[in-house]
């Protein structure tokens, strides 16, 4: 059995081509992936389609979450072991890569921030810019 077929049934997710392949990419990378990146490492055997709903399914399960960039593109990563579709931990840094352009998820906590009175947090995204141990 493949790590993806491993996660997937984890989930409680039929072990679709598409899925496998989604995920697979996911796991391969080992950083945070666009819509358009997938689509295009993808193509023709995905549609647009497949690929928008396997990543809404990821995301509702808890195999991936949203990372935001510094140009505001939306991309997703892999979430650790420890998220399912109920809790969720992805209150840790992102790194972008200004060489390679990579972003990827660190595991290292955000300090905790005191807001003032009257609003509370509900997602804390942290991204850090500068250059990655593959580029340095």
């Amino acid at each position: 059995m493949t790590p993806s077929d491993q996660i997937l049934r984890a989930h409680r997710l039929r072990l679709t081509p598409g899925r496998k392949a989604i995920l697979g990419l996911f796991i391969r990378r080992k950083h945070a992936l666009s819509h358009a990146d997938i689509e295009r490492w993808l193509q023709p055997r995905y549609d647009r389609v497949t690929v928008y709903r396997t990543l809404r399914t990821f995301l509702k399960r808890g195999l991936i979450h949203k990372v935001l960039d510094d140009e505001g593109a939306l991309k997703y990563a892999l979430c650790s072991e420890t998220c399912t579709a109920s809790t969720h931990r992805h209150n840790h840094v992102h790194f972008k890569c200004s060489r390679c352009g990579e972003t990827s998820c660190l595991e290292v906590d955000i300090p905790l921030v005191q807001l003032p009175r009257g609003y509370q947090a509900a997602e804390w995204n942290l991204l850090i810019q500068g250059v990655c141990r593959k580029c340095f």
